[in-house]
């Protein structure tokens, strides 16, 4: 199956009202065919996870799972395991974060995505500031991304002078 395919039989689903392993299984092996086929990130992907993805993709069911679902399947240290990667910049973590955000928001009601999200922005932005530095500036696309996926947060803080 191509991810022009994949990408089709997203939308041809009922988005699913709550994460379960199952469809968080889903989600993962679906959002990764997508990073492998990708123009900017296949590459960085398959140059540290070549012959390895069969080991990887399970490991970030339970790393997914243990974060949405609180089953702490998941053990292991994620700004370590991130910290190696060559020549990764900024605009790598903004492409990552857009096509996981589009991914979610295909398999899941608005709900449901919010819970994978919020915890995706955190560590994007975590392993942003680990690598880059403290002075670091989290993008501009980015920030709409929070935006899109926190809208009422901002509005109301925004509303009380905050």
């Amino acid at each position: 199956m191509t991810t022009t395919d994949a990408l089709a039989a997203d939308t041809r689903h009922t988005p699913h009202t709550e994460p379960t392993e199952d469809n968080i299984r889903e989600l993962v092996y679906a959002f990764y065919d997508r990073v492998r086929g990708d123009a900017l990130l296949g590459p960085v992907f398959d140059g540290v996870l070549a012959g390895r993805w069969d080991d990887h993709l399970p490991k970030m069911c339970r790393f997914w799972a243990s974060l949405v679902l609180g089953s702490k399947t998941y053990q292991g240290n994620v700004q370590q395991a991130h910290q190696p990667l060559p020549g990764i910049e900024p605009r790598h973590f903004s492409h990552w974060l857009y096509l996981f955000l589009d991914t979610v928001e295909s398999r899941y009601r608005p709900a449901a995505a919010v819970q994978f999200m919020e915890p995706a922005l955190r560590i994007a932005q975590s392993l942003q500031l680990s690598r880059f530095g403290w002075e670091y500036k989290i993008p501009a696309e980015q920030q709409a991304l929070l935006a899109r996926i926190a809208p009422r947060e901002r509005a109301v803080g925004s509303g009380r002078g905050h």
